[in-house]
């Protein structure tokens, strides 16, 4: 059966406002607020909450997304217990996401296998989940990016789309270019964001050992001083996990042969 005309009005309304939920839910909120005696009020309040939720929820999954994080590094897997001398406050702190609209940096070093990445990717989706945008990538994809975006004359407008996030998050500075051509759309990118947006950086490097990275002193030292200026640094100790994972498999396979042995000769 077709709708009344002024059924068929209304969605149309709903529609052309973009109240989505308002369309999917309006009839069996009516029918809800006629058994429970809602007033008006009450009826239009349910169905404003309910519209909120669901773009929030639409919101979230749109910058998961075009976040691009790495799908299986949650903060709530992250293992503190491994890093002893790592503020549980000052990681609570960066979580709230003050940080990001102070334009503050995020500089975590360590060596490789220490959680760098894994804690640098928590933190993004955490930051997406309270409805903030950020962008991941690895600091040598980036620097391709932005030099064929230099190639093809569009340099300011691919370093205007990152400005769109809030936290560019560029995992392992560690990648040392090859070119100059490479350490200069590097440093440029990193100028235009300095306390405009923020930036994430994880690096097996300590900073005296950048000049690998940008080569040039002088560049070196602008690099560093735009990036600590409004920072937090973490710096990541002990054992890889990785080196530990694989450990622990070896070992347990090691555990399990004489039993398996011992099966297959009975």
């Amino acid at each position: 059966m077709k709708p009344p005309k002024q059924t068929q009005e209304l969605e149309h309304l709903l529609r052309l406002f973009h109240l989505s939920s308002f369309r999917a839910h309006y009839l069996d909120f009516a029918r809800k607020a006629e058994r429970e005696k809602l007033n008006h009020v009450e009826y239009l309040h349910q169905l404003a909450i309910a519209e909120e939720q669901d773009r929030s929820k639409r919101k979230i999954a749109r910058l998961l997304k075009n976040a691009r994080l790495p799908h299986s590094k949650l903060l709530a897997d992250y293992q503190f217990e491994r890093q002893p001398l790592l503020s549980r406050t000052l990681i609570n702190e960066l979580i709230a996401g003050d940080c990001l609209d102070a334009c503050e940096n995020l500089i975590i070093f360590g060596e490789p296998g220490t959680g760098k990445s894994h804690l640098s990717v928590g933190l993004g989706r955490e930051w997406c989940l309270q409805g903030r945008s950020v962008f991941y990538t690895s600091a040598a994809a980036l620097v391709q990016e932005l030099l064929r975006a230099k190639r093809e004359l569009s340099l300011n407008q691919f370093i205007k789309t990152l400005d769109g996030f809030q936290a560019l998050i560029i995992d392992d500075l560690s990648y040392i270019p090859q070119t100059r051509d490479e350490t200069d759309v590097l440093f440029v990118l990193l100028s235009e964001r300095y306390e405009r947006r923020s930036v994430v950086v994880t690096s097996n490097l300590a900073f005296s050992d950048w000049h690998q990275v940008f080569k040039d002193p002088m560049t070196t030292a602008a690099a560093i001083d735009r990036l600590v200026h409004h920072s937090e640094i973490l710096e990541l100790k002990g054992p890889s996990f990785r080196a530990d994972e694989a450990l622990k498999k070896t070992t347990k396979r090691t555990k399990q042969a004489p039993e398996t042995d011992a099966s297959s000769k009975e």
